[in-house]
C-alpha cells in the first residue's frame, strides 16, 4: 500500500502500524484553518472512517464528487475494482480516526461468518461498498480513548491493537441493547454529551477549576457516573487529565517563549513558581528552565 502523505500541517496526522496490512490513522485538526490530507491507497484495502469532532469531506475522482462525514458518524469505504485514494478537506477544530485493513486480513477475522458482514457475502465480495452509520456511545468511548492515548509509549502499540479490534467489534456488533450492556453509566448519547460537557468546563476553568462535586451539579450527572464515564471516555480520572492538560499547555506555552516561568505557572493554575516547577518536574522529568534550554 502507498501510504505516502502528500500534504500536512504539522501535528494533523499521526499513523500507527498495527501489523501487515493494519494501520491507524489518527487526525486532529487543532489549526484555525481547513486542512487538506491526500494519501494513496490501493484497491487491497478496506476503509473505516470515524467522525469525533467537527466535520470533514471526503473528495472522490479529483474533486467531481465528494462524501460529507459530520460528527458522530462514520464512513466505511471498499472497492475491489480500483484504488481509492483518500482525499480529505479537515474543518479546523476536527479530529477523525481512520482504520485501513487489507481484505485478506479482514477475512482472517470474519471467516466463520462472512455472509453477517454484507460486502462479503456471496455475490457483493467483488463489488465496491460503501455505508455510513451513528457511532453509538461505546464507539465513542473507544474513540476517546485512542485520541487521548497517555499512557507509557512502550504499550502504545499493543493498546492500539486493542482498541482497533474494540473498535472493529462494536461496529459490527449492532443489536439495540448492546450500548447499554457495555456501557451502563452511559444508557444514552445524553450522558455521553454530559462527560464532554465535564472535560469543556474543566479545560475553560483550569485555572481555577470546580471540586468533582460542583462539576457534578454543573452538568446534571450523579458523582460516581461522572467519574466512571470520565475515566472510560478519557482513560484517567478528572484531574489526573486536567494535570496532564495544564502540563501540555504549559509546555507549549514556555515553547513560544513569550512567558517566562511564573507567568505559564500562572496561566495554568499555580499561584507559586516552585508549585509549578515540581508539577513540571513530575510529568516531563525536567524544570521549565532546563526544558527551555534544551529547546535552544
Amino acid at each position: 500500500m502507498e501510504i505516502q502523505l502528500k500534504n500536512n500541517a504539522t501535528g494533523i496526522l499521526e499513523e500507527t502500524k498495527i501489523e501487515d496490512g493494519f494501520y491507524i490513522l489518527k487526525f486532529q485538526n487543532e489549526t484555525a484553518e481547513n486542512q487538506r490530507i491526500i494519501r494513496d491507497i490501493d484497491s487491497n484495502y478496506i476503509q473505516f472512517h470515524f467522525c469525533l469532532k467537527g466535520n470533514t469531506q471526503f473528495n472522490f475522482n479529483n474533486g467531481s464528487y465528494s462524501l460529507p462525514l459530520p460528527e458522530e458518524k462514520s464512513l466505511l469505504l471498499y472497492n475491489p475494482q480500483r484504488d481509492l485514494p483518500m482525499n480529505l478537506e479537515i474543518e479546523k477544530d476536527s479530529w477523525l480516526i481512520s482504520i485501513l485493513i487489507s481484505i485478506k486480513k479482514f477475512h482472517s477475522l470474519f471467516s466463520k461468518e462472512a455472509d453477517y458482514i454484507p460486502f462479503l457475502g456471496e455475490g457483493n465480495r467483488d463489488k465496491k461498498y460503501y455505508t455510513d452509520t451513528d457511532l453509538s456511545p461505546s464507539m465513542t468511548v473507544v474513540l476517546n480513548q485512542i485520541i487521548n492515548y497517555n499512557l507509557h509509549k512502550s504499550i502504545k502499540l499493543l493498546y492500539f491493537k486493542g482498541k482497533a479490534y474494540e473498535l472493529l467489534s462494536l461496529y459490527f456488533n449492532r443489536p439495540e441493547d448492546a450500548d447499554t450492556e457495555q456501557c451502563p453509566f452511559l444508557v444514552d448519547e445524553e450522558n455521553v454529551l454530559k462527560i464532554k460537557k465535564a472535560k469543556e468546563i474543566i479545560i475553560a476553568k483550569m485555572a481555577e477549576p470546580p471540586t468533582l462535586q460542583q462539576l457534578s451539579k454543573e452538568i446534571g450527572l450523579p458523582l460516581n457516573k461522572l467519574k466512571d464515564g470520565f475515566k472510560q471516555i478519557y482513560g484517567e480520572p478528572v484531574y489526573a487529565f486536567l494535570f496532564d492538560y495544564k502540563m501540555e499547555v504549559a509546555r507549549q506555552l514556555l515553547a513560544t517563549g513569550g512567558h517566562n516561568v511564573n507567568e505559564v505557572g500562572l496561566k495554568v493554575g499555580y499561584s507559586t513558581a516552585s508549585h509549578f516547577i515540581t508539577a513540571f518536574k513530575k510529568k516531563f522529568g525536567t524544570t521549565p528552565k532546563k526544558y527551555v534550554m534544551n529547546l535552544s
